[in-house]
């Protein structure tokens, strides 16, 4: 038996058992009559196994063609859902897993993604805040704004716009408790800073010494909490300066700015999908534009 039957033999077989006929197969599929019956006859060579016959009713499947019919019909699925995941990846839509740190994902990318689903109402976008790296390679996301240069080969990224980090505090804080004029005047107010020091807040703060976990009079390890706090007027914090927003003021600028270099990446697998090409570019081009 020839091993390698191709699925155009397949194809024609199920038409001409669903419909009766050579001529009904013909048209239901879009081929001649002659091409099924081609067909029909190389599967019955190849398989060793005859299976129509003619009687007046048109052609009548054989019981070999009867046990066929269930993992043939099991192939014709497969084979359409592999091509609507092929047209898919030339289509806007279906589902782009976006990975981003808390507070891009909740302050900077909403706008970005809104945008992109009026534009294209198809797309689905799931949204990852989360501080740890999502691992691209593993696909626990499709794309992602991360603060570090990616290091496998296999992902392709774009740098993007630095996000700069200042010392802020709210107005109604500053009117209570009055606005430090240098670092050493820091030391008399409330401090917000992080619980846990990490390898990146070693990292972020080597040219700040004043900024540690002893001097923080509220702590906290996630960036939306200490942006809440911030806000809430609890004291002097650390907050990225372009989600500062109305009531925060900046404090002590050529003591303290922090600038975190920004890429936006994803697998190098996923430029052919036009979903996640859109999205991809989305994002480079808002956080271009700062």
């Amino acid at each position: 038996m020839d091993e390698t039957i191709g699925w155009e033999l397949y194809r024609s077989f199920l038409g001409v058992l669903h419909e009766g006929s050579l001529s009904g197969a013909a048209r239901a599929l879009g081929l001649t009559q002659p091409t099924v019956g081609r067909h029909v006859a190389a599967l019955e060579q190849a398989l060793g196994q005859a299976l129509f016959t003619r009687s007046h009713a048109g052609l009548l499947p054989t019981e070999a063609a009867r046990a066929m019919q269930a993992p043939a019909e099991a192939m014709a699925s497969q084979a359409a859902a592999l091509q609507r995941v092929a047209r898919g990846f030339g289509e806007i839509r279906g589902a782009v897993r976006v990975s981003a740190s808390e507070v891009v994902a909740v302050e900077r990318l909403p706008p970005v993604l809104a945008a992109l689903r009026r534009a294209h109402p198809g797309l689905e976008i799931e949204l990852v805040p989360s501080n740890r790296l999502q691992d691209l390679v593993q696909r626990e996301a499709d794309v992602a704004v991360r603060m570090a240069a990616p290091q496998q080969e296999v992902l392709v990224a774009t740098r993007v716009a630095d996000m700069a980090v200042g010392l802020f505090a709210h107005q109604d804080y500053l009117a209570c408790h009055g606005r430090p004029a240098t670092v050493d005047e820091l030391r008399g107010h409330a401090l917000i800073g992080f619980d846990v020091e990490t390898p990146f807040v070693r990292e972020a703060r080597r040219g700040f010494p004043f900024w540690t976990r002893e001097r923080f009079a509220l702590r906290c390890d996630s960036d939306l909490a200490q942006l809440a706090l911030i806000r809430a007027g609890a004291g002097i914090g650390a907050c990225q300066v372009g989600v500062a927003g109305p009531g925060l003021v900046r404090l002590l600028p050529e003591a303290f700015e922090l600038r975190l270099p920004a890429w936006v990446v994803m697998h190098g697998d996923l430029r052919a999908s036009a979903r996640c090409r859109v999205v991809y570019d989305a994002l480079v081009a808002a956080l271009r534009a700062g």
